[in-house]
């Protein structure tokens, strides 16, 4: 902590040191200097800034028509049919009522008795073994015997039997065919279309036709330009010498304005006090700075009143900006409630008066 407090010391002696260096060579006693600046030099200059571009406008003109009459077709031509009937006589026609034929009567078969004869076994022969001799001196029944070979006759049975006598025929009658009439309607002449033809059929109307068609027109619009001045930085001013000035400019000297309750607009009177007071001021120290400083009282928050201080310094500045002093040696400061000139701070009962008094504008030359 000492070394940063030694530290702190030493660049204080420094600048001290140099600061007195560059004072005033010879100064008198009891007088006061100020550090003249060559002021910067501006020049006004004209310049032409562009309001308004160059554009096209369109100019429209409407659609022009015209009535005209025309004849139409209401009823389109076209043909008439007329149907002429056909015409019938009457006639006698003969018809087959029933066609002949014929009527069919069936004669049966006659069979007559007869008989056949059949042979139902046929004749036949074979071996027989005949008796045994008498004389057979063998034990054996089969020896001593003799065969034959014997025939038989065949057999035969009668069957009653019909035979056909006459087969069955049909006796065929003849049927007489039957006539009959009927009248009947026939066409003697057709019936025909006979082709008439109707006319058209007109009418007249009215309408109403385009002559020529809507269509725009260019018109070319200028540009606009307007004239501003403006200053332009000709020579760029810088440190010089001391000036030797009255003591009582480097003090704060009161510019007693009565400003509007909360407000920073100059009236005409603190413009006439700004006039006769700082601008001669500033016109015979030629190359001096010169400070605005705005107070207010503690009445009302911080933060408004140094909102509001800054605003009534900066409204000085700019007035005398326009009375043509060079805004490099202008300097507004607002102070807000941080420099009272009595006890009236927060919390503190004051008089009006005495609250008035911390309500001021001052001035003064500074380096």
């Amino acid at each position: 902590m000492r070394k940063i407090t030694l530290l702190v010391f030493l660049i204080f002696l420094g600048t001290n040191l140099q600061a007195q260096q560059d004072l005033p060579e010879n100064p008198k006693p009891g007088k006061c200097y100020v550090r003249c600046t060559t002021p910067d030099v501006y020049e006004n200059k004209t310049t032409k800034v562009q309001i308004t571009p160059e554009y096209k406008k369109l100019k429209s003109f409407p659609a022009e028509y015209k009535t005209v009459t025309e004849k139409v077709v209401i009823k389109e031509a076209s043909k008439k049919l007329r149907v002429v009937a056909a015409k019938y006589e009457t006639k006698t026609v003969t018809f087959v009522k029933k066609q002949g034929a014929s009527s069919l009567k069936v004669i049966p078969a006659k069979l007559t008795n007869s008989s056949e004869t059949v042979e139902v076994k046929p004749a036949f022969a074979q071996w027989e073994l005949g008796s045994p001799a008498p004389d057979c001196a063998s034990s054996n029944p089969d020896d001593c015997r003799y065969w034959c070979y014997k025939g038989y006759p065949a057999e035969y049975t009668t069957i009653p039997v019909k035979k056909l006598g006459a087969d069955a025929t049909t006796q065929k009658t003849p049927i007489t065919e039957q006539s009959n009439t009927y009248t009947k309607r026939v066409v003697v002449e057709p019936a025909k279309v006979i082709e008439e033809e109707i006319p058209a059929e007109y009418g007249t109307i009215t309408k109403t036709v385009l002559v020529k068609d809507a269509y725009t027109e260019e018109v070319v619009i200028p540009a606009t330009y307007e004239e501003v001045s403006k200053e332009v930085l000709t020579q760029k001013g810088g440190l010089t010498t001391w000036k030797e000035v009255e003591c009582s400019l480097v003090e704060y000297s009161a510019l007693p304005i009565n400003w509007n309750l909360g407000s920073s607009t100059l009236t005409a009177e603190a413009k006439n006090l700004i006039d006769t007071r700082l601008m001669p001021v500033l016109a015979n120290n030629a190359g001096t700075k010169m400070e605005i400083a705005s107070h207010t009282d503690a009445r009302g928050s911080k933060s408004s009143n140094k909102e509001l201080s800054d605003r009534r310094a900066q409204s000085v500045v700019t007035y005398l900006i326009s009375k043509g002093i060079n805004a490099s040696r202008l300097v507004a400061n607002g102070y807000g409630e941080t420099r009272l000139k009595n006890r009236c701070a927060d919390g503190v009962s004051c008089t009006e008066r005495e609250h008035a008094a911390n309500r001021r504008t001052e001035f003064r030359l500074i380096q």
